[in-house]
């Protein structure tokens, strides 16, 4: 197995960070991975917004509930959805953009967004750094369109924390492989005991590191997917100027 792919089949999202910057040339290192990423129909509607002053992460480290480590790294970068952009090219060819009024417009701009998020994790990995991806601002986004000072058909989709690691993360162990990847069609017989046998292992892991508020996985997720844990999504967005009826 190459480097690259030891370094992906062995993340941890790391919360500890020294007290120390990122090389400017390593960090553009990083961010230019994303920049070089693939994105649907090469509409490239992603842009980062790059925050390393510290009251700037501060901020965000309240907005995302009370992260610390989002005002203790360096570095912290916003994966920003930008139909802002592309309308702009869009009317510069004579045209009107109408794709930021559909379902659609959220889907590949999520998609992209990913791409790019996992284009900077390995990247960072790969510089020897530490991250931690940040889905917490989309708790309080219109905190996060203020603060970053966002455009109208944009919106904050998630972050990434990037630092030198101070205290390293143990690896997480994942559902069981065969509840993840499937073969030619959906296998759905057995993925209630993949799940049961997760929750044990789960449950030695926390152990074994001695967590002892780590849940078992079903009661972890039931605890956020059982209401909308960031009901302010949908009205921010809208008053972004996208909208959900096509």
């Amino acid at each position: 197995m190459n480097e690259t792919l030891q370094l992906m089949h062995s993340h941890r999202s790391v919360r500890s960070y020294q007290d120390k910057p990122v090389a400017p040339e390593l960090l553009d290192a990083v961010l230019d991975a994303a920049w070089k990423g693939p994105t649907s129909i090469n509409g490239q509607q992603i842009s980062l917004v790059v925050v390393q002053d510290p009251e700037r992460r501060k901020r965000i480290a309240e907005i995302a509930g009370g992260q610390p480590w989002i005002a203790q790294a360096p570095v912290f970068v916003a994966v920003v959805m930008d139909f802002h952009k592309t309308r702009l090219g869009v009317e510069m060819a004579g045209e009107k953009q109408v794709i930021h009024d559909s379902v659609e417009a959220f889907a590949v701009g999520s998609v992209d967004a990913g791409i790019a998020l996992g284009n900077m994790i390995t990247a960072a990995h790969a510089a020897g750094l530490g991250v931690v991806p940040i889905g917490g601002i989309r708790r309080d986004p219109q905190a996060m369109i203020d603060l970053l000072e966002l455009p109208e058909l944009t919106f904050p989709l998630v972050g990434l924390v990037i630092g030198h690691v101070q205290d390293d993360a143990d690896l997480k162990p994942r559902l069981p492989r065969a509840s993840f990847i499937h073969r030619e069609s959906y296998q759905a017989a057995e993925l209630a005991g993949h799940i049961a046998a997760y929750d044990d292992t789960l449950r030695r892991h926390w152990q074994d590191i001695g967590r002892a508020d780590g849940e078992p996985w079903t009661a972890n997720t039931a605890r956020y997917y059982r209401q909308v844990y960031f009901p302010k999504v949908a009205p921010v967005a809208r008053a972004q100027g996208f909208g959900f009826d096509q």
